[in-house]
């Protein structure tokens, strides 16, 4: 078991600026920072597209000290060696996760880490979580700064106790809510790729992803951005339906396949 970390209480604190850049088996990457620094988690979508969406946000791409990898799925990685060579930012991810992938980033920009070691980022500081998947190693995040915690935990089959430990802690988090069951059963999707999808290395269902929020959060949980939706298999509507029952005031958005979210403020 990783040894966690300590709950801050919630009080007045420098704030984090967090968004979704992109989300879905198209691609995805996520930002988090503060003023100075910032890190990217995955780098899904292409160094052009990654530049585009973060100027469009008013987001520099020069304070971003570091690209941490989840695991080797290409909607994950598609962008990593342009982006890290053109702006020489070092890219992080397991031994393992680095041999199974065609990556190669420049050997001087290529960081390995490990599980449950936490990794200094200046003032960030990024916590990787084992969580279970069809990667060879995979890893989902939580990145912390001054008392905040921000929590990225997509592409999971079933929340094990670490990915449960780390989001328990989070006061924003995104948190994957795939498919629904009953437009996964009817589509037409081959059998296999249904028992993949619903199987604990596959991803989480929305009913599995309302679980976890309404069992686990954190009474100071104030950002929940439901991602990874399927183009096929769910729908925003439905999301929102599932969830606004329960929100209890946390604000729950939903990631969007196609562009980028807003740049929400966590404090």
């Amino acid at each position: 078991m990783c040894q966690l970390f300590p709950v801050f209480s919630d009080l007045c604190h420098m704030p984090l600026y967090i968004a979704s850049l992109n989300s879905g088996s198209n691609g995805n990457c996520y930002y988090i920072g503060n003023e100075n620094d910032a890190v990217l988690i995955d780098a899904g979508i292409s160094c052009r597209e990654t530049e585009r969406r973060m100027t469009r946000l008013g987001l520099s791409i020069g304070i971003v000290r570091a690209i941490f990898i989840s695991h080797e799925h290409s909607d994950h990685i598609r962008g990593v060696e342009v982006l890290s060579r053109r702006y020489s930012i070092p890219v992080y991810m397991t031994t393992a996760t680095y041999l199974s992938s065609r990556m190669r980033p420049d050997p001087a920009l290529l960081r390995y880490f490990s599980t449950c070691e936490p990794i200094q980022v200046n003032d960030l500081e990024v916590h990787p979580v084992p969580k279970q998947h069809d990667g060879i190693d995979p890893h989902s995040f939580s990145v912390s700064c001054n008392g905040i915690t921000i929590g990225i935990f997509t592409d999971i089959g079933i929340a094990g106790n670490h990915v449960i430990d780390h989001f328990s802690r989070c006061h924003a988090a995104f948190l994957e809510a795939n498919y629904d069951e009953t437009l996964l059963e009817r589509g037409n999707y081959p059998i296999h790729l249904k028992r993949r999808i619903r199987s604990e290395e596959g991803h989480l269902s929305n009913d599995q992803a309302l679980e976890i929020f309404t069992r686990y959060r954190a009474p100071f949980l104030k950002l929940l951005v439901l991602s990874h939706l399927s183009a096929n298999n769910n729908h925003p509507d439905i999301l929102s339906g599932l969830f606004a029952p329960h929100t209890n005031g946390t604000r729950v958005t939903i990631a969007s396949r196609e562009e980028a979210t807003e740049v929400f403020t966590v404090r």
